[in-house]
């Protein structure tokens, strides 16, 4: 099973690309959706979490789902891991749920701070 499951390294790195190149394009189009009236930071707040979502997942063609969430859970990473994780879900439910347009801002720019840590 583990064979018949498992990609070459070109299908990887063309996944890789494929994967982050969405995400690219979902957090591209989440910054022109925000001068959108009215709903635009809520889409903003949609497409910059697809598109980081994509792009994190991006890495689990090259390392493997497993190998990455194992360095994702590292000690050194863990904080940041949860920040990210947390920070992704509180403003997709701010954007959705709370219909809170601050919130889901102010957890965008956590988003990017997490990412960058």
């Amino acid at each position: 099973v583990i064979e018949a499951t498992s990609l070459g390294w070109g299908t990887r790195v063309k996944g890789f690309i494929a994967c982050f190149a969405i995400g690219c394009l979902c957090s591209l189009l989440g910054s022109c959706l925000l001068w959108v009236p009215k709903k635009g930071l809520m889409l903003f707040a949609v497409f910059y979490t697809l598109g980081n979502i994509a792009s994190i997942g991006s890495t689990l063609f090259l390392m493997g789902p497993m190998k990455q969430l194992k360095r994702m859970f590292e000690p050194t990473r863990l904080i940041a891991t949860t920040v990210m994780l947390l920070c992704l879900i509180l403003t997709l439910c701010s954007a959705f749920w709370w219909r809170k347009e601050g919130l889901a801002l102010l957890f965008c720019i956590l988003q990017f701070f997490a990412l960058a840590w």
